[in-house]
């Protein structure tokens, strides 16, 4: 099963990752100001992660592949990790989409 861990960075933002239950980084987040927005962050997640059509597929400027996950408006709330093949991105949108919903949180800052 997979989680979100909340964790801080040195400039004081909040982010998140959705790791998959082999403990692997398959979504990260942006930075946000508050533990709040992070919080929204991670349920915009939740109910956008079964939507195929909320999925950006791309190719990095050095060739390789990975994807974006767009909230209801259109902002971004999730990147990937990079990957070598159009069949390994293909496979972590399928890992979002089946981890996420149901994903625990975890709060790294506490």
């Amino acid at each position: 099963m997979g989680k979100f861990v909340i964790t801080k960075r040195v400039s004081g933002e909040f982010q998140f990752s959705l790791k998959a239950g082999n403990g692997e980084t398959i979504l990260s987040s942006e930075g946000y100001s508050t533990k709040s927005n992070c919080q929204n962050g991670i349920d915009s997640v939740k109910r956008n992660a079964v939507d195929e059509n909320k999925y950006d597929r791309k190719i990095s400027s050095n060739g390789k592949f990975y994807f974006t996950l767009e909230a209801a408006n259109g902002q971004t709330i999730g990147v990937s990790e990079l990957y070598e093949s159009e069949t390994g991105r293909n496979n972590g949108i399928l890992s979002v989409k089946t981890q996420a919903p149901d994903a625990i949180i975890q709060d790294a800052t506490i």
